[in-house]
């Protein structure tokens, strides 16, 4: 093996090793407490909604589902819900912050008569503690009352996932502070979704998931709008 050739697989092996490093650190839990936030990197989601309104201006007063991945991929929300004026502007992987942070821009245009949020395991999954995404679950509840005061705020609790098994914990920690809170203020609703996904001896199902055992498929998302639809019809009237 000559000289060049040697270097080529030493340089290989170093990236190889390097890739696999990083492989194995976003698996690694818990992950430390972030120190900054990119709000920017969802820009471009909400210049597409705002694109859209211009072409199509959706009606006002609908009920508004915002948040991350699992209303994003809720492609038969309005199926679902038939006869209710729903509106989905969940987006990427956002965190609770991200809601807040573009409210001027996607919730209050829409004036809505209700807003569903489900979101904090994106925030969890980052590695920002329980306690930190229930601030910012406040912060944003405290946003909405400034613009709309008298609005319906519903809270989706998280569900546990074959893929993020390890943050279960801390997901069901997010849940019983918003829960709880919940209770002791006019106009917040929490609904209950960790049992939505566990077996009869409380494990997860994985025929809920589509492969990356994250997001629902269609079985899932079935017993999602089963979940939500009392709260939905009453939100309505």
């Amino acid at each position: 093996m000559n000289r060049s050739t040697l270097l080529r697989l030493i340089v290989l092996v170093a990236v190889s090793s390097s890739a696999a490093l990083q492989a194995e650190k976003k698996d690694v839990w818990p992950k430390p407490k972030p120190t900054t936030h990119d709000y920017k990197k969802w820009e471009s989601n909400i210049a597409a909604f705002e694109a859209a309104d211009k072409k199509s201006p959706p009606a006002k007063g609908s009920l508004l589902f915002v948040g991350s991945s699992t209303i994003v991929r809720w492609k038969t929300l309005a199926e679902d819900f038939a006869g209710v004026p729903v509106l989905n502007r969940g987006f990427g992987g956002n965190q609770i912050k991200d809601s807040t942070f573009y409210a001027e821009r996607m919730i209050f245009p829409y004036a809505p008569k209700a807003i569903f949020l489900r979101a904090g395991g994106n925030d969890i999954n980052a590695g920002w503690p329980a306690e930190d995404v229930f601030n910012d679950f406040k912060t944003f509840v405290a946003k909405m009352r400034e613009r709309l005061p008298n609005v319906a705020i519903y809270y989706i609790g998280l569900s546990p996932t074959v893929k993020r098994l390890k943050q279960v914990d801390e997901g069901n920690k997010l849940n019983d502070l918003i829960a709880a809170w919940a209770k002791e203020q006019t106009g917040i609703t929490y609904i209950d979704t960790r049992a939505m996904t566990l077996d009869p001896d409380g494990k997860v199902r994985p025929d809920l998931f589509v492969e990356d055992m994250l997001h629902f498929n269609e079985e899932g998302y079935k017993l999602l709008a089963a979940a939500l639809k009392p709260f939905v019809t009453s939100a309505a009237k």
